[in-house]
């Protein structure tokens, strides 16, 4: 007589609370077939590059025509190992925060074939979670400056040192763009990093190119370029004197004091108005700061930052960004009164934004961090999206739109007059750019 799958866990069951279970096989009888299917599942080893260390790529299925593709990048396992979002082994609860971890889970990214979501099954859990650690691995990347056509963005070219950031703000609107290497916009994002170590040689080469016309570049729009690994791989640096070599203006946006760094050659650049800096401040509060973007700088170093590049001649501004209901917007105007004081000349601000898997992941975090106002800040993001959670409409994304978010930017442009902040955007020079000496022409795939 064949014995049913509830018997069979019922049973397991008796046996583990009375000490029989074997923990090498922990999996009751019934999932042992589909365990091992799952682990026969085709996975290609690659090498990173310059790393030794192997990845894996697994076969996705494929789109409307059916036929099976690479997936666009490395692609975790269904169990993404240490950054599985398990229940706290003290409250019981699935989403909680990783000590120095913004995102509470690890949600499998919306282009990966299988999806794994992390669920209580009531089993006692014997012991903490392991801290979990920050890998990085080499991008040989092809190119290195990225062109955009967004009509509501100030610029149409920037450079990104890293994909990922350590910093891990759970509202970064840059999550999503992890999806694109496999991997999942929560845990993952901060904690599995891309370096280009071959950034700036990229960059010389691109501004060597025939007919290339020089604008301000950005750098810092989708990940932080001094975030923590900045400190040992040098990249933004690297970038920052090939730009200067050549006097090719450019735009920073950083949470990082660790832009104090380089103020040997911005310094230099301000001079030929060929630089500025924005520091992103969201809120003065030290304690939300931890809570929101545990491993960027204390708002307290950020301040002292802006002082530091001003007293430099390096012109410097404030981004509040962003802008969450009843959450941090009673301190637009002290931001912005602390910020004039440390030497800003010019602001902006920026809403909300939670496209794709950050509203979930950004509910996961309100529910844990501030329960008693999660309803009432997602109801008030809703009534400036058209009772959605994202508009990504252009003209509306970065702002909103309704009574709430007509206040607040009444509440900024005032705060900005009083406190002697501009509005104008510093134009910088593209009329002393040098190009390159173009070398020897490289083959392609090089």
């Amino acid at each position: 007589m064949n014995r049913t799958a509830h018997q069979e866990i019922i049973e397991f069951g008796l046996r583990r609370e009375a000490g029989a279970a074997d923990p090498a096989s922990d999996i009751p009888p019934h999932q042992a077939n589909e365990t091992a299917r799952a682990a026969t599942m085709p996975v290609f080893p690659l090498t990173a590059p310059q790393s030794g260390q192997p990845q894996t790529r697994a076969l996705m299925p494929g789109d409307a025509d059916g036929e099976i593709r690479p997936a666009p990048g490395p692609v975790s396992r269904p169990d993404f190992g240490p950054g599985s979002s398990l229940p706290s082994p003290k409250t019981g609860r699935l989403h909680e925060a990783r000590k120095g971890r913004g995102a509470r889970s690890n949600r499998s990214g919306r282009y990966e074939h299988r999806a794994a979501e992390a669920f209580d099954d009531g089993w006692d859990i014997a012991e903490d979670e392991k801290p979990l650690r920050t890998h990085v691995s080499d991008e040989a990347a092809r190119t290195i400056i990225t062109r955009n056509q967004s009509p509501d963005i100030s610029f149409d070219r920037s450079i990104n040192p890293y994909r990922g950031c350590e910093h891990g703000c759970v509202y970064c609107f840059a999550r999503p763009t992890h999806a694109y290497m496999g991997l999942s916009a929560g845990l993952d994002f901060e904690s599995k990093l891309f370096a280009k170590p071959n950034a700036a040689k990229l960059l010389r080469r691109e501004l060597s190119k025939s007919g290339y016309e020089p604008r301000t570049i950005a750098i810092g729009t989708n990940t932080d370029p001094y975030q923590p690994i900045e400190r040992e791989r040098r990249i933004t640096r690297q970038v920052l004197e090939v730009l200067a070599e050549h006097k090719h203006p450019v735009g920073i946006v950083t949470k990082s004091a660790m832009v104090t760094r380089d103020i040997d050659i911005l310094s230099e650049m301000a001079r030929d108005g060929l630089v500025k800096v924005a520091l992103s401040v969201t809120t003065l509060d030290g304690k939300l700061a931890r809570a929101m973007e545990p491993r960027a700088s204390t708002p307290g170093r950020r301040l002292d930052a802006i002082r530091q590049l001003s007293e430099a001649g390096i012109p410097t501004g404030v981004m509040v960004a962003p802008v969450i209901p009843a959450l941090n917007d009673h301190e637009i105007e002290s931001i912005l009164k602390a910020v004039a004081r440390m030497g800003a000349r010019e602001a902006g601000y920026v809403m909300l934004r939670l496209p794709l898997e950050i509203k979930d992941l950004f509910a996961e975090w309100l529910a844990d961090v501030t329960p008693h106002r999660a309803k009432r800040v997602m109801k008030i993001v809703r009534d400036m999206r058209g009772g959605k959670d994202y508009d990504a409409e252009w003209g509306k994304r970065m702002t909103g739109g309704g009574p709430y978010a007509w206040t607040i930017s009444r509440r900024f442009a005032l705060a900005m007059e009083r406190h002697g902040l501009s509005r104008q955007r510093l134009p910088l020079r593209t009329d002393l750019f040098e190009a390159p000496n173009a070398g020897p022409k490289q083959l392609a795939l090089l």
